[in-house]
């Protein structure tokens, strides 16, 4: 749900990224065919359609149309079984859903004091212009309002959902994107295929690193990991930086160049190129001469044409299995994709 508060919004505008393998093909789905189930209670695509394609297209960004309405249909998914869940648990109390509101959530929510407000203005204050504390001191309050209500009834309904059968199979769209000849590391034949498309100046890159490092320490032999170049125009040392991995790549040494240059993003210099060549034992001659040559230009550009075509529009950006993942997403947030793939499996 979009916050309109002044504050809310100024949280929203954080952003998670930079801006400027094969995989099986989505089966199309029928409306009369069930996606989801929450105990007893099956919801078919036509049910989810009527809610999900009342939202604005603007929610969605710059994502392919395939995407926007996957992920306008998950969304109302999610929320027909927050309201399914709701309703069971009211009959099965005997109290109305208001009752149970009041008590589970509402209640539970400590109202924000003066000292509440005067710390999240100190915290945020770069965010909120020219307001005074005094100015918004009301808005703040109710914002922090929302956010605790919001908390009180996740909790409440991730009770629910511990307790209760929920199966969703609806089908997300998946991308084909080409793996072959690019670094990777996990066995071919994994079950996961995750591809990554990134850029080693960008900074949201950068705060997504330790995060793949735990997916693929999380997950082992079930993730076979491909690495894409996405240098954006924006980041001028981001393109050097990646015909630097191709020639890096050539000698076998590509990730633990990748690892160097995500370690030291400050230096991407033609010369602190070569010298992180040469540092991790490297043929300095081969490697400067392929750098210099702009040997794998085209090969960076290839990269670029196929992110474009997947739907790239900032990075990082990952295909968990073709499924796309946008921005700098916390661990959580690939693990949900991923086990549900695993499931599959």
């Amino acid at each position: 749900m979009l916050h309109r508060s002044l504050i809310a919004a100024s949280v929203i505008a954080l952003l998670t990224a930079c801006s400027p393998s094969s995989a099986q093909q989505a089966r199309t789905q029928v409306p009369t065919e069930v996606v989801a189930v929450v105990g007893s209670k099956s919801l078919t695509l036509a049910e989810v359609d009527e809610k999900a394609m009342q939202q604005p297209a603007g929610n969605f960004g710059a994502v392919k149309l395939a995407q926007a309405i996957y992920q306008a249909r998950r969304d109302a998914v999610e929320e027909l079984i927050n309201d399914t869940l709701l309703q069971q648990d009211s009959a099965a109390r005997k109290l109305d859903a208001a009752a149970i509101i009041e008590q589970e959530i509402t209640s539970k929510v400590a109202q924000p004091t003066d000292e509440d407000a005067a710390i999240f203005y100190r915290e945020n204050r770069a965010r909120l212009r020219d307001a005074t504390l005094d100015q918004a001191r009301d808005t703040i309050k109710a914002y922090l309002v929302q956010q605790r209500t919001m908390s009180a009834r996740q909790v409440y309904l991730d009770g629910l959902r511990a307790k209760t059968d929920i199966r969703i199979t609806l089908e997300p769209p998946r991308q084909v994107v080409a793996t072959d000849g690019r670094p990777s590391k996990g066995p071919e034949k994994a079950p996961i295929t995750l591809i990554e498309f990134s850029d080693f100046q960008c900074p949201f890159c950068l705060s997504a690193f330790p995060t793949v490092q735990n997916v693929l320490n999380t997950y082992g032999d079930r993730i076979h990991f491909v690495y894409r170049h996405y240098p954006l125009a924006n980041h001028p040392r981001a393109r050097p930086a990646a015909e630097a991995a191709a020639c890096a790549n050539e000698q076998g040494k590509f990730w633990v160049f990748h690892d160097r240059l995500f370690s030291n993003q400050q230096l991407l210099e033609d010369a602190d190129l070569k010298q992180h060549a040469a540092q991790l034992g490297m043929d300095a001659a081969q490697f400067n001469s392929c750098y210099d040559s702009r040997k794998y230009s085209a090969e960076v550009d290839a990269d670029i044409r196929a992110g474009d075509e997947a739907g790239v529009s900032g990075t990082p950006a990952f295909y968990i299995n073709g499924r796309m993942l946008s921005g700098a997403q916390p661990f959580e947030a690939f693990k949900e994709i991923i086990d549900e793939e695993l499931a599959k499996k």
